[in-house]
């Protein structure tokens, strides 16, 4: 017999294909010139049914966002995880893992974060409509970060709200120049995140 789909499950699947949609929307449009019928259109949805799920385009845009930071950080903590110490091997794990995600999710991907940032730079009513919205994103990369780490009986030796600050603020950074630059910046970042960490002895 055929499970019965609850409501909230019809909602959570509508949301996925919706933000599924918006990632390969804006990547392949940017931000700016990406449109809310394009995202509906390429989900096989209605305007409407962004509209239920998200307020603005901004909003549906931090969503993305958000969504990648916790695959980001459930790779780091899944490693993390099978490790009774940081070692040479560790790094080099994350690093790769790391590596892929952003060689999947494509450089235009990571120069989004920053034609947004300059979107918001640029309009103070955008960037005061979503300052909320960014913040939530923090705090639920920082409480998923704590998470990760009671699991892992780790301690973080900054504040959980600091790191998740400095994932946001560093990893498309990391992910542009080191595709445009031909350089690996991903073990040595993942080296300094990663110097902010205490396993237990």
């Amino acid at each position: 017999m055929a499970e019965r789909w609850t409501r909230e499950r019809r909602l959570e699947h509508t949301r996925s294909l919706l933000l599924d949609a918006a990632e390969n929307v804006f990547s392949e449009k940017g931000f700016t010139a990406a449109t809310l019928d394009d995202i509906a259109y390429a989900a096989g949805y209605t305007k409407g049914a962004i509209y239920k799920h998200f307020t603005t385009k901004e909003d549906l845009f931090l969503a993305v966002s958000d969504r990648y930071w916790r695959r980001y950080f459930d790779n780091f903590a899944e490693v993390m995880s099978a490790a009774d110490r940081v070692g040479a091997h560790e790094l080099d794990e994350i690093a790769e893992r790391w590596r892929q995600l952003s060689i999947d999710r494509g450089a235009e991907h990571a120069a989004l974060g920053l034609e947004f940032a300059l979107y918001l730079q640029r309009n103070p009513e955008a960037r005061e409509r979503v300052a909320a919205k960014r913040s939530e994103v923090v705090d639920k990369l920082a409480a998923f970060i704590v998470d990760s780490m009671d699991a892992l009986g780790a301690t973080l030796l900054i504040p959980a709200r600091t790191f998740a600050h400095a994932l946001v603020a560093t990893s498309d950074s990391v992910v542009l120049s080191s595709q445009l630059d031909d350089v690996d910046l991903y073990r040595p970042m993942v080296e300094m995140y990663t110097s902010v960490i205490k396993l237990p002895d």
